[in-house]
């Protein structure tokens, strides 16, 4: 596995895109509301990315034979990660909304995901949106030069467990850079002191992905949506991280 660090004008290209991905976030956590398709909320993102002067990274994404079909990612519920924005899916108040955006601005990319809930908020909600995010929280902190990505995944994955969640195995945090996927891969569930040596340079999309029941999930018709199989909730954080040779720099934080 060869990582390639991040400096210079990669860099800078790198961190640009990421305040595009967190500012495209931000407005589309705002503009989602009760009663919505999510049909809606994809053109809006579609909207916003052009008006930043970015495209969406997710649409025609391919895997094997399957193009993503819209521009950002907007899962509801059990859904996981991956879904497709519909017509007929209206937003109901209590619904856990995960929206992930992903953006290509000038050749770089930036990624990020944050689950909301609109509407007024279920205790059981609202307990694992608060996990989930604590996780993604509790990742980063380990996100340091000398550090090992297991690191990262066994933080992620204590900080869930111990309250009773289960973690997604079939998807994991990556690289970032030119290309959406980069290595490594960071696992959410794994052993301290394993994995490659984090560097300074490096850049990381760190990603809790959590289910309210079990962990494991299957994939509707569409070939892209992927659900929780026991239909319980499903909640995602996302930050991309940069590896310094001090603290992890959070290159995703709004700054509206």
């Amino acid at each position: 596995m060869r990582v390639k660090l991040k400096k210079g004008e990669t860099l800078e290209g790198i961190r640009k895109a990421c305040q595009v991905a967190a500012t495209a976030l931000e407005h589309l956590c705002h503009f989602s509301k009760v009663g919505m398709c999510t049909y809606d909320i994809d053109q809006e993102g579609r909207r916003i990315l052009s008006e930043l002067g970015a495209k969406s990274a997710c649409f025609q994404y391919k895997v094997a034979d399957l193009s993503f079909p819209a521009y950002t990612c907007i899962s509801v519920n059990e859904e996981v990660v991956h879904g497709i924005g519909r017509l007929h899916k209206i937003i109901q108040s209590g619904d856990l909304v995960s929206i992930d955006v992903v953006v290509n601005h000038q050749g770089f990319i930036g990624d990020n995901a944050r689950s909301i809930i609109l509407g007024e908020a279920t205790k059981e909600a609202q307990s694992l949106l608060d996990c989930t995010q604590d996780a993604l929280v509790a990742g980063i902190k380990k996100a340091r030069e000398g550090n090992r990505i297991g690191d990262i995944s066994n933080a992620i994955q204590l900080c869930c467990e111990k309250r009773g969640y289960s973690l997604v195995r079939e998807f994991v945090g990556h690289g970032v850079g030119e290309k959406m996927h980069e290595e490594p891969q960071i696992p959410n569930l794994g052993k301290r002191n394993t994995g490659p040596r984090l560097k300074a340079g490096m850049v990381l999309a760190i990603e809790p992905m959590v289910n309210q029941g079990k962990p494991e999930i299957r994939f509707l018709e569409d070939g892209w949506t992927a659900v929780t199989q026991d239909k319980k909730l499903s909640a995602h954080f996302e930050h991309t991280v940069l590896i310094t040779k001090n603290d992890p720099e959070i290159l995703t934080l709004s700054c509206s």
